[in-house]
């Protein structure tokens, strides 16, 4: 198949060429073309590609002028020059490769080479370029990929791709259609299909009223299983569902785009790789933990089109309970799972206002008397030191340190090796941690009452003084406070925000 490569892609080829042997890592949003970027990378020898699920291993193939081959199921590879492989697959097929069969191993979906599998792998071949490349921006909660990667050699966002006029803008809605995923169990990072399904059935009314409500023009419809989508159907006049087996796929979308099907409906057809000219409406039936296959049903809406100005994302949510669902927001690496429901469903808007109102929601007095117990359990996941500071956690991962006077010590969120640039220098995220430490104990001891939790916690177990519940009435008149359990550390947490910014 042959491409014209846009500048950036030819930069990203260009600078993995110049950088020899190495761990390099790539971040391009979907709608970039990471799939075409690294199948032009200039290769030395064999080329190994790792992924995790079937569509990624097989839909990378079709960009090669060379033999390609497949390791997945039954599948076997015979030598051939470029090798796709399901992880879940060779890592049982070690043996019949050797360490340095492979000049290039691409990870497609590299947030995922943490993981048991991957590393076995990885840790079996000697490749002279490891190249990871993923679309979805960090979260701070994610696994670090230092010990993977040595270094972030290309970055072009979803921000970047929007503002470059190579991706079109985002309007982003929510709809609350009622459903319940609590008992549903996670399999491979996500919802078991199955599970699901089920948990899905009788909210078919509800997308349907969405689409008739919210959408605008060409719309494509994320269900959670065939069933689902052909119930949704039953509902919407005029759709067509588009499942795995539909044999007229092509003709099916050139009607689409046509504007003579206003609704397409599908289970997982085209989370990857299809294209569909004209998307101007998605909407996200089918719940997902993952960030990655979000980004890519959003991703069928992103291309420029001139019948258009900006894509319509609707998020179709549900109780979850402690599980972090992907919607909008999480496009920008932002988790607002902690936020209280009602300031979750006020998260609508441009794209790139919603850190701003995500911001403003988080900043309320239950998420600031929970704020503790949330940055520690992330701590010991993550296995940082914290130095017992008083760190506020925000949405999007910074970290903020609350000071007298308004002042406040802020660190990055890390980016995925786990690094952030702290006072003008790139460092790991425990360094800066230890500098805001060393900074405070230096600059901020008369303040250490606030900053230090040890200290705070010896005097804020017992109840709120009467003095404090009385500043608080006066300063959060319109939020809701349990003021008969709150505590002098709670309220001091709440006080510090309040007064200090």
């Amino acid at each position: 198949m042959n491409i014209n490569l846009r500048d950036y892609q030819n930069e990203c080829i260009d600078i993995l060429d110049g950088k020899g042997k190495g761990r390099y890592l790539v971040q391009m949003a979907t709608g970039l073309g990471k799939t075409v970027t690294f199948a032009n990378l200039k290769r030395k020898g064999r080329m190994l590609i790792l992924s995790h699920r079937e569509e990624l291993v097989r839909q990378p193939l079709k960009y090669f002028q060379c033999s390609t081959g497949i390791e997945m199921a039954a599948q076997r590879s015979q030598g051939e020059e470029v090798v796709s492989a399901s992880v879940q697959s060779i890592v049982h097929r070690l043996d019949r490769f050797k360490p340095d069969e492979f000049d290039m191993i691409i990870v497609d979906e590299a947030h995922h080479s943490a993981a048991k599998t991957y590393r076995k792998v990885l840790e079996h071949f000697t490749p002279r370029q490891l190249i990871g490349f993923t679309a979805t921006p960090n979260r701070a909660d994610k696994a670090r990929l230092n010990d993977i990667f040595d270094e972030i050699v290309f970055k072009r966002d979803l921000k970047w791709g929007i503002k470059n006029g190579y991706l079109c803008d985002i309007d982003c809605k929510r709809v609350n259609i009622g459903y319940d995923l609590r008992a549903v169990h996670t399999r491979g990072g996500d919802y078991a299909p199955g599970e699901l399904s089920e948990a899905m059935s009788g909210t078919e009314d509800a997308i349907a009223e969405s689409y008739t409500t919210m959408s605008k023009g060409a719309t494509l419809i994320f269900a959670a299983s065939v069933a689902h989508a052909e119930a949704i159907a039953e509902r919407i006049p005029e759709s067509v569902v588009i499942t795995g087996k539909t044999k007229n796929r092509q003709d099916i979308i050139q009607q689409f785009t046509e504007r003579k099907i206003p609704c397409l409906i599908n289970c997982m057809v085209f989370t990857e790789g299809t294209d569909i000219p004209l998307v101007e409406t998605v909407i996200i039936a089918r719940p997902t933990q993952s960030d990655s296959l979000y980004a890519q049903m959003v991703g069928r809406g992103l291309r420029l089109h001139p019948d258009k100005d900006r894509l319509t994302l609707i998020d179709c949510v549900g109780v979850t309970g402690r599980r972090s669902l992907c919607t909008a927001p999480s496009l920008l690496g932002i988790d607002i799972s902690e936020l209280p429901q009602k300031k979750q469903d006020s998260i609508e808007g441009d794209l790139f206002e919603l850190p701003e109102k995500i911001e403003r929601a988080a900043d309320n007095p239950s998420s600031w008397i929970k704020n503790i117990e949330i940055v520690n359990l992330w701590a010991q996941q993550q296995q940082y030191n914290l130095h017992d500071i008083n760190f506020f956690q925000m949405p999007d991962g910074r970290l903020k340190c609350s000071l007298p006077e308004r002042k406040m010590l802020v660190v990055p969120c890390p980016d995925e090796l786990g690094n952030v640039t702290y006072n003008g220098s790139y460092m790991d995220l425990q360094s800066a941690v230890d500098m805001v430490y060393t900074e405070l104990c230096e600059n901020y001891s008369g303040s250490e009452y606030i900053w230090n939790l040890e200290k705070a916690k010896k005097w804020g177990k017992y109840p709120a003084s009467d003095a404090q519940v009385k500043l608080i009435r006066r300063k959060c008149r319109n939020e809701d406070i349990d003021y008969d359990s709150l505590t002098k550390l709670q309220a001091s947490q709440i006080l510090n925000r309040v007064m200090g910014g």
